[in-house]
């Protein structure tokens, strides 16, 4: 009697059609794993925008419309309330191929079997690629220095000076502009996140030659008999002298103290108005020259006091070309000046 082969014939059967389904199946996940490969990861986001299941040109087309067409719109710089447009265009760029390359790496990088089951299952797999802009430092740097150098207000250093018998004074002022370093540093910031307006903060620049540093200042005109103290811009004192005669003009020009004596002695320097005069006169309030005396680089030049006698000079053309002063304001004036204070003299 012979032995059925029905069961064992069915297990054959059966073990071949799994295995036709194993291959299929096996056939199908290549073939839909290679067709895939046009496609970016699912989930797969640039910028916050998604774009997973797209092919690299629709994938190129989004990028171009929604990310970088909003960052790539001008982006206004203002400063002092005055507006500035920049084109980020020239200031950056987006390397769309390493977008999509970054944004396919989870893919790439995946083993078969693993992108296999993440197709199975549904399961997001793609992430979001935000490094996706490249700044040209050098050109925002560029850019913000031009616009510095267009804005900035410069400071104004303090000034005295003479235009034929007139004093010009211009009191110092300080310059207005704004930090580069931390303006290149906001406008590449702003680029980077796509934000539209940068405000510049304003910082101000001290003069080199403010109203302190500038000093004291003689002025004197030899018409109206005047001797002025300036300190820095303002006047600090102001006095009536005695300049030259006619024939012994106080000299015109700009001239510096370079010495201070108090009690001089007047030597005798031989002029003509001189001869009847002894060889030296001790210091003192009887003395030609008073209780002090400034002395300028112009030679036999000084600012001086006078004995009581010669007090009607005050005020007249009446010296040897220096300029005299009564005693208690030549007093007055000796310490209020240090050696190196400038003199103008005009007519």
């Amino acid at each position: 009697m012979k032995r059925s082969r029905t069961p064992g014939r069915a297990v054959t059967a059966l073990l071949a059609v799994v295995l036709t389904l194993f291959i299929a199946a096996a056939v199908a996940a290549v073939v839909d794993d290679y067709l895939q490969r046009g496609y970016l990861p699912v989930g797969a986001t640039v910028a916050g925008v998604a774009v997973g299941g797209l092919t690299h040109a629709d994938a190129t087309r989004v990028i171009e419309e929604q990310v970088k067409g909003p960052l790539f719109s001008p982006v206004t710089v203002s400063f002092r309330g005055t507006p500035a447009t920049v084109d980020p265009a020239s200031l950056m760029t987006v390397d769309i191929e390493a977008v999509l390359a970054s944004a396919d790496a989870p893919k790439v990088e995946a083993s078969f079997p693993q992108r296999v089951w993440w197709r199975v299952t549904g399961e997001s797999y793609g992430r979001d690629t935000t490094d996706i802009l490249k700044v040209d430092t050098a050109g925002v740097e560029a850019w913000v220095a031009a616009e510095k150098a267009r804005v900035t207000v410069p400071a104004v250093d303090a000034s005295i000076g003479v235009t034929g018998s007139k004093l010009n004074i211009r009191s110092s002022q300080p310059g207005i502009s704004f930090d580069a370093p931390a303006a290149s540093t906001a406008l590449a910031d702003a680029l980077m996140k796509g934000t539209k307006t940068v405000a510049l903060v304003e910082t101000t620049t001290t003069p080199k030659v403010t109203d302190a540093k500038l000093g004291k200042t003689i002025f004197v005109s030899r018409s109206h008999k005047t001797l002025v103290l300036y300190n820095g811009t303002k006047v600090e004192k102001a006095y009536q002298c005695a300049v030259g005669m006619p024939q012994y003009p106080t000299p015109l020009g700009r001239w510096k103290i370079v010495a201070k004596v108090m009690n001089p002695t007047w030597r005798n320097n031989g002029s003509d108005w001189a001869k009847s005069m002894p060889p030296s006169i001790p210091g003192g309030p009887n003395s030609p020259l008073g209780t002090r005396a400034l002395y300028l680089d112009a030679a036999g030049i000084r600012i001086h006091g006078i004995p009581p006698s010669e007090d009607w000079s005050v005020g007249n053309a009446a010296s040897h070309g220096c300029m005299r002063m009564h005693r208690w304001d030549v007093e007055n004036l000796y310490p209020r000046v240090p050696i190196g204070t400038r003199v103008f003299i005009v007519a």
